[in-house]
């Protein structure tokens, strides 16, 4: 998996909170829904889905729960 430049991530940051703030705090949790969804689509693998999920729960002081391995 390549990754992406620093740079570009700093970009990504600005652009997602922008969108973050464009949405407003009701509508917050939707839009990083439909961006995963979408993200998801894209990158086309579960598991890929998944480890970047994980990543995601880290640090966040919850106990994360087990996640689908395989579709319904």
């Amino acid at each position: 998996m390549t990754s992406m430049p620093f740079e570009e991530l700093e970009t990504v940051y600005d652009n997602l909170a922008s969108a973050i703030d464009q949405a407003g705090s009701d509508k917050e949790a939707l839009l990083l829904t439909k961006l995963a969804l979408v993200l998801a689509d894209r990158i086309g693998n579960l598991d890929t889905f998944n480890d970047a999920l994980r990543t995601a729960l880290q640090d966040l002081d919850i106990e994360p729960q087990p996640l689908q391995t395989t579709t319904r």
